[in-house]
């Protein structure tokens, strides 16, 4: 389980760098609307907008596909534990992603308090993070 752990955080650093990228993009095209109309107050809701980009990124790929593009690369997916894998289920369990301390503390008593397979917003929205080999195995 521990390779499964490196990999998540693998794949979690892909989709970062994929977001990153997604947010300079929206800087770069807004910034010069924000000049010409005097519009500075805008960046007071920058983190908003920016977690409502992540939650939705990783909703819309994990509710369709079961995986983000580093999930993908890294060859693991998201599966539901009950019932089919939707975007109810990719929300609830990406919630803690919107900023990084929850996160952190998402993965923390994920660890501490149920075990190393799931984190705690897996737990609750029943889900759980597989290689996609060993499904492919099961079959």
């Amino acid at each position: 389980m521990k390779y499964l752990w490196l990999k998540r955080l693998a794949s979690l650093i892909i989709d970062a760098v994929i977001l990153t990228a997604l947010m300079w993009l929206i800087s770069a095209l807004i910034y010069p609307l924000i000049i010409v109309t005097n519009s500075f107050i805008l960046f007071r809701y920058w983190l908003l907008l920016a977690g409502l980009i992540i939650i939705v990124y990783f909703t819309y790929l994990e509710g369709k596909y079961a995986t983000t593009v580093g999930k993908s690369v890294l060859k693991i997916k998201v599966t539901a534990l009950e019932g089919k894998m939707g975007y109810k289920k990719a929300f609830i369990r990406n919630l803690s992603k919107i900023y990084w301390f929850p996160l952190i503390v998402d993965f923390l008593v994920g660890i501490f308090a149920a075990g190393p397979d799931q984190r705690t917003m897996d737990r609750i929205a029943k889900t759980l993070v597989v290689n996609v080999e060993e499904l492919k195995d099961e079959e």
